[in-house]
């Protein structure tokens, strides 16, 4: 995780797809810019879409909650 000027702890949204399962960078690029992505029930097109803890992201129905390191 990377760390934003707050100090609050952030991941890139196709990094994070990447820990869930997501065999490659490319592959996580196809599905957020397809709209196959939500982020908190919204559709998400943007892969560099900074998350925190907290965060819903739901990948072909099944959805993954983003936790602090």
């Amino acid at each position: 995780m990377t760390e934003t000027e707050s100090d609050e702890p952030t991941i890139r949204l196709d990094h994070f797809l990447q820990t869930c399962g997501v065999a490659t960078g490319g592959q996580a690029k196809l599905l957020i810019q397809s709209g196959q992505v939500l982020v908190n029930d919204q559709v998400e097109t943007r892969r560099r879409k900074k998350l925190s803890p907290g965060d819903e992201v739901t990948l072909e129905g099944e959805v993954f909650i983003v936790c602090q390191a």
